[in-house]
């Protein structure tokens, strides 16, 4: 049988691509052949279209938007979250040979449910919803990251230096203010820490911008940015730019709706659909919604300033079990979504604990493969080498691949060496100024040395209790074995 399959996560980093191999892998077994899309952070090569059409069926492994999701119109479908296809891609396979075995009846469609039949584990409003989110967090991560290293370096070099204290002369050359005692690494400073600045300050609009794009598609994106702007420019920052992408992708749906014909029809994109959408969004956010959206950002705000002692040291707890619980999944993206609203009110602490916490899981995991090899094949030994880099990245998916493989003992191991580390994070008054980045913007961090102290306790205790864990686990699997042995022997 041939299918094809299309994979998308928010990163587009780790998710997408672990979920492209277990679906080949599986496929492979069972004699199949499979096609994947990876819709990743590197774009993707769309599949050829007479693939699609040869295709017995279709699996959608996806967190976010599927682009372009017409061209798979009239296959039978199968779509679950990618964490799905790395656990079970075998079942996944399954089901797209029962959904390809069903007669023609069965698989017609109407005009308002372009794929089917669909066997889906991941239905209903709420995972909608989710997806829309997850679509904008993807777009919108590029910036999170180029800006944050950008703004990083800006510090490391020269310092919080903007670039409208460095004069420019004409034909573009540069020449130090009067004012201001500077050297060479100053203004490359001046110049880092100002584009990082920018760029980072197109977080909310990015965000709105895709969510409304995952929800109305191309007509959503300009009255979602444009949310997103007044979002920021009232106070409302990141909760304002996920009601802006809301309103705009269900504003523009609304407009869709009415039905139109001949050249005003071609024009309701160009001309219609930004139009009235900014017009919409924005009107509701400036008089109804930014209110109090920026009142509740306000508390928010108070109620971390005023958290001291125990209560900060649970926050930390809490953050890094959201961390560690599915490594890049919804519930990780929420913890981290918290931190850069913390970033954003000025709480430095709330982004430390979130990006420490983030780093051990893999760390750890690959700290754990040094320790007892044999406890680990090949594949989760290689796993291991890169989880050092993508640790030290800040890329929590490198944990991934050993939670798929033996997950009761993994992720329980992971949450304890994260909520250790969140808290000690706390304990020793660490800060942060960049939202991502790892150990390569340790110049941005406060209390650098106890910071890194940290996240390798963390570490050690993820390493000690995964291999404990897996210790005991042969350990009972030896005395069961002996046990047998000595039964078959009387």
């Amino acid at each position: 049988m041939k299918l094809v399959a299309v994979t998308s996560c928010p990163t587009g980093i780790a998710h997408s691509e672990m979920a492209a191999e277990a679906l080949e892998v599986a496929a492979r077994e069972k004699g199949h052949e499979i096609e994947v899309e990876v819709q990743g952070a590197a774009g993707a090569p769309p599949l050829d279209p007479q693939v699609i059409a040869s295709a017995a069926a279709v699996i959608f492994a996806v967190d976010a938007m599927v682009r372009d999701k017409e061209r798979f119109e009239g296959l039978p479908a199968v779509e679950v979250r990618t964490r799905e296809a790395i656990d079970r891609a075998a079942q996944l396979i399954d089901q797209a040979e029962a959904a390809a075995g069903q007669s023609p009846a069965q698989r017609r469609v109407s005009a308002a449910t372009p794929i089917a039949p669909k066997t889906t584990e991941a239905t209903g409003r709420g995972e909608k919803v989710r997806r829309w989110f997850m679509t904008g967090v993807s777009y919108m991560i590029p910036f999170v990251v180029g800006g944050g290293i950008l703004i990083a370096l800006g510090f490391t070099i020269g310092g919080a230096v903007e670039v409208a204290d460095i004069q420019v002369i004409d034909e573009g050359q540069i020449q130090f203010p009067g004012d201001l005692d500077v050297g060479f690494a100053t203004w490359l400073g001046a110049l880092s820490f100002t584009i990082g600045v920018v760029a980072f300050g197109m977080l909310v609009p990015i965000l709105a911008g895709f969510i409304a794009y995952a929800m109305a598609d191309r007509p959503g994106i300009a009255p979602g940015i444009v949310g997103g702007l007044i979002a920021q420019q009232i106070g409302a920052g990141f909760l304002g730019g996920m009601v802006a992408g809301l309103l705009a992708g269900a504003s523009v749906n609304m407009m869709k709706r009415i039905p139109v014909k001949g050249t005003l029809k071609r024009m309701m994109p160009i001309i219609v659909y930004p139009l009235i959408g900014t017009l919409i969004v924005g009107v509701v956010m400036i008089l109804v919604v930014g209110e109090p959206i920026t009142a509740a950002t306000d508390r928010m705000t108070d109620w971390l300033d005023g958290m001291s002692g125990s209560n900060q040291i649970l926050l930390g707890v809490i953050i890094g079990l959201m961390m560690a619980f599915d490594m890049g999944g919804p519930v990780n993206k929420v913890a981290y979504s918290f931190g850069i609203l913390a970033l954003e009110a000025g709480n430095l602490e709330v982004m430390a604990a979130v990006m420490a916490a983030g780093m051990t899981p893999p760390l750890g995991l690959a700290l754990a493969t040094v320790l007892r090899p044999h406890f680990y094949n090949e594949s989760e030994k290689q796993a291991g080498e890169a989880a050092w880099i993508m640790g030290a990245s800040f890329i929590t998916e490198g944990a991934i691949p050993f939670a798929a493989a033996d997950p009761l003992r993994v992720i329980p191991s992971l949450m304890v060496g994260s909520a250790l580390t969140g808290a000690l994070s706390f304990v020793f008054n660490a800060t942060l100024r960049a939202p991502h980045g790892g150990i390569f913007v340790v110049g941005l961090i406060g209390n650098w040395v106890l910071y890194l102290v940290a996240i390798a306790i963390g570490t050690v205790v993820t390493a000690l209790a995964v291999n404990a864990l897996k210790a005991f686990h042969r350990t009972e699997a030896a005395e069961a074995v002996g046990r047998k042995e000595v039964v078959l022997g009387a």
